[in-house]
């Protein structure tokens, strides 16, 4: 009898850590999902405007995510924890209440944004530009535009293409599944089978690789000096000198 008291007393610590871990994952997916929103916008509209919109766009977004409070506090802080308490939800869960496969969509998409597209994504697009040294020169914000990107998509395509599709694919199905977790969890909302999530996330993407396939038709308009810097940022990265 003892013993099945101290079994029963075990458990509620732990579901409580857990219930507090769910808490901050459900808490700052609303961040990541309005910086998607914001950040995902410039290639859509690239389908109106071209790149110029695009680029018009993108500077705009980046006085949301890219200034030092707005980059630290809405973008980076929750990213952390989003995945901190994700991967400590995973490990600490309680017998009774497994936590899900590592093969569910959820799971995949969120492992391969994280450990595959997301890294080489902010590498190259975010670190590499900043490389004071030559011959990259530090690009300024100013000059990372979407002449930037165009650059990329003319002198390596094939990479280009699959890193761009791979990064969109894996975030929005992994925003189209978490949010229908949130909302069953949350708000008690009927579940919508799998085949209707990953055609709503079709959906949200093909926009995207759409605004995406309209700034690969146009022509560099940068300077050829600036192409170069570019290109020299891309190629820094260890994926486009395959």
């Amino acid at each position: 009898m003892d013993a099945d008291k101290s079994t029963g007393n075990a458990d509620p610590p732990q579901a409580k850590l857990t219930s507090m871990l769910t808490k901050l994952a459900h808490g700052s997916a609303p961040f990541l999902s309005t910086f998607l929103l914001i950040h995902l916008s410039a290639p859509v509209l690239a389908n109106v405007g071209g790149s110029s919109l695009s680029s018009n766009v993108m500077l705009l977004g980046r006085e949301y995510y890219q200034t030092v409070l707005g980059e630290r506090y809405l973008l980076l802080a929750p990213l952390a924890i989003h995945v901190t308490s994700s991967v400590a939800k995973r490990l600490l869960s309680p017998s009774s209440s497994r936590p899900r496969k590592l093969t569910s969509t959820l799971s995949l998409t969120a492992y391969s944004a994280l450990f595959i597209f997301v890294p080489i994504h902010f590498i190259t697009h975010r670190l590499a530009p900043a490389d004071a040294a030559p011959p990259i020169f530090a690009v300024g914000p100013s000059e990372l535009d979407y002449e930037f990107v165009k650059t990329g998509l003319a002198q390596f395509p094939w990479r280009s293409w699959a890193l761009y599709t791979g990064l969109v694919a894996s975030v929005l199905l992994h925003t189209v599944e978490g949010i229908q977790v949130i909302m069953t969890a949350q708000f008690g909302a009927a579940r919508i089978s799998s085949v209707k999530r990953r055609l709503v996330a079709g959906a949200a993407a093909l926009p995207v690789l759409l605004g995406v396939w309209t700034l690969s038709r146009e022509p560099l308009m940068a300077l050829s000096s600036v192409v170069g810097r570019y290109s020299a940022s891309f190629t820094s990265s260890w994926v486009y000198r395959l």
